[in-house]
């Protein structure tokens, strides 16, 4: 594998995934560079796993690269899992963080904290020709604070209490990029991708 293409434009996620697999000769690019898709991949599956294959298949249909793309979101044990896939929308179609936060604690309102046990999940998905080849799965686990707390991060980070007692947000973004579920599902697909080589 010489070239892995990824399913966004965010160069933050593009810069991240540069340097977590940087042992490897792999080169990391946006797969929007070599091909013209839609931005509006509908994303119709029940979990993390078919929304990433999704989005993953869509690229890898028409590049012969190897495709990755990733779907993550919060959930919660009191909201059985809440909001999961629906994590970006809890609030509304065009809802902003502050509104799926403001939704969250409405709906914890008066929960005890033994009570709010969370975990941020991240699934890539690897794909080539159209065919899934693998999918890796990252977790990361704490609790879900009664309000706010941090300047850093976005999305659920200034309600996710860490086992340090910090939320996400309070973190530096090199510890966030350590820790995070995204990391650990990278951290997979670089062993893949390592092994992958050695036999090829």
């Amino acid at each position: 594998m010489k070239r892995l293409l990824v399913a966004s434009k965010n160069k933050n996620k593009l810069k991240e995934i540069r340097k977590i697999l940087g042992s490897l000769n792999v080169e990391v690019n946006s797969a929007y560079d070599f091909c013209s898709i839609s931005d509006d991949i509908a994303e119709t599956g029940s979990s993390f796993e078919e929304n990433a294959s999704i989005k993953a298949l869509a690229f890898s249909k028409l590049v012969e690269d190897f495709v990755i793309a990733d779907d993550s979101g919060l959930c919660v044990d009191y909201l059985n899992g809440a909001p999961g896939i629906f994590s970006a929308r809890f609030a509304g179609k065009d809802a902003d963080d502050n509104l799926n936060n403001k939704k969250l604690l409405k709906k914890l309102h008066g929960v005890d904290p033994e009570q709010r046990k969370a975990k941020f999940v991240c699934v890539i998905a690897l794909a080539k020709k159209g065919r899934i080849v693998e999918t890796f799965r990252g977790e990361c686990h704490g609790n879900i604070a009664e309000k706010p707390r941090g300047e850093g991060g976005f999305g659920y980070d200034p309600l996710f209490l860490l086992e340090n007692g910090g939320t996400m947000a309070e973190i530096s973004a090199e510890e966030k990029n350590r820790i995070s579920h995204r990391a650990h599902a990278l951290e997979k697909l670089k062993k893949f991708i390592g092994n992958y080589q050695c036999e090829d």
